[in-house]
């Protein structure tokens, strides 16, 4: 059996390599970008440095900074009709998973049109758009290397999980010295989201021996960096590490997807504003333990890779030590549980079997190791209550 492998055309890694951006421009033949971006992008003085490099090499841009974190439909339209009535031959993605998310629905929409919802999952997306760059600015996400895009419908309170190869960025710009302005919470939730993306892409029923290499290399660099990253946003080292973590993490959920942890966030997000890597944060211990009996090994291997057991420990062992580790990442990292963030607990309980719902809809829980029936995603939303 085979397996078809999805990436971006160009990957640059390492310090400095969003400065590369024109260069990769004119390897592109691309002479009219649109920069797709946030205020605080604006205000941090990133989009800035990026048209100044532009602007050496005479290329001359417009920018779109009305993105917001977890996009919806009707954020993103102002951008898709700026796309249609101008000339942009290229999108440049300047931010975290929101504005890289954004731009993908953009790059689709501009040219396309149609309505969001006509490119939600199980429909494949593999009409190509507007070619993309995607200069990521935290660690997390994965965005930059990934054929998936979520927006949220505001007027269903439903994400919707967009994918195939049209959401593919063209080129990836991974420049690690982004992410060392990045305050603790911001640090705390992209990590674990990076955690996550490893963990359930090598346990996915869709893994394969690429994913797993990838996933495997992914939970090696951010095991021993994310508390490093957390408490000293300054460590270099531990910087360069979370982001190609998150890279290589975003890689292997894009070629063997995700799973319940995601599945089951995405409702939480949609209905209490809740950022993305934190409701994964908030779900992960959970989910693990639901999940671990159907996937013991691999758990194990996860266990192993993050550097919480040694190839000593039996895997009854090594499964105990990940379920302590990602607890004690939670307690450590302040991740709060759904009362501590602020939901009402009647809404939450209101909803719980609509969320469950959607989150079988959304087709990750199917890819889980223990694949749940609704019952049972409901019976663990409520021990996040707890």
């Amino acid at each position: 059996m085979s397996n078809q492998v999805i990436l971006p055309r160009i990957l640059q890694i390492g310090a400095g390599a969003s400065q590369e951006i024109a260069n990769i421009l004119v390897s592109l033949h691309c002479r009219k970008p649109l920069i797709v971006t946030d205020k605080m992008m604006v205000e941090l003085g990133y989009v800035s440095k990026v048209v100044m490099t532009l602007e050496k090499q005479n290329i001359f841009c417009e920018i779109f900074d009305q993105t917001v974190p977890e996009p919806t439909v009707s954020s993103i339209m102002a951008g898709v009709n700026q796309v249609r009535d101008g000339d942009y031959d290229i999108i440049i993605a300047i931010g975290g998973g929101s504005p890289i998310d954004s731009a993908k629905a953009i790059a689709i929409m501009g040219k396309y049109g149609g309505k969001m919802q006509d490119y939600k999952f199980p429909r494949q997306v593999n009409e190509l758009g507007l070619p993309l760059i995607a200069i990521p600015t935290t660690a997390g996400t994965g965005s930059e290397v990934t054929r998936f895009t979520i927006i949220t419908d505001d007027e269903a309170d439903e994400k919707m999980l967009c994918c195939g190869l049209g959401f593919m960025p063209v080129a990836a710009l991974v420049d690690y010295n982004l992410t060392l302005s990045l305050p603790p919470r911001i640090s705390a939730d992209t990590g674990i989201d990076a955690l996550t993306h490893a963990m359930e892409a090598y346990v996915s029923q869709k893994a394969n021996s690429y994913s797993d290499c990838q996933a495997i290399a992914a939970m090696r660099l951010i095991g021993p960096n994310l508390r490093k990253a957390y408490h000293d946003g300054s460590d270099c080292k531990a910087r360069e590490a979370m982001m190609l973590g998150s890279t290589l993490a975003g890689i292997a959920f894009s070629n063997a997807s995700v799973a319940l942890v995601h599945g089951m966030s995405r409702p939480i997000g949609a209905f209490f504003h809740v950022p993305h890597g934190l409701s994964n944060a908030m779900l992960l211990p959970s989910v693990t333990e639901f999940s671990i009996s159907s996937a013991p090994n691999k758990y194990a291997d996860c266990a192993r890779a993050m550097g919480v057991a040694n190839e000593q420990d039996s895997v009854e062992e090594a499964n105990r030590k990940l379920l302590q580790e990602l607890r004690e990442l939670n307690e450590e990292l302040s991740v709060p549980t759904p009362q501590q963030y602020g939901i009402e607990h009647a809404k939450f309980s209101s909803l719980l079997g609509e969320m469950a719902e959607q989150a079988i809809s959304s087709g990750s829980p199917n890819n889980n190791p223990r694949i749940p029936s609704k019952d049972e995603i409901i019976a663990i939303y409520k021990i996040l209550w707890a």
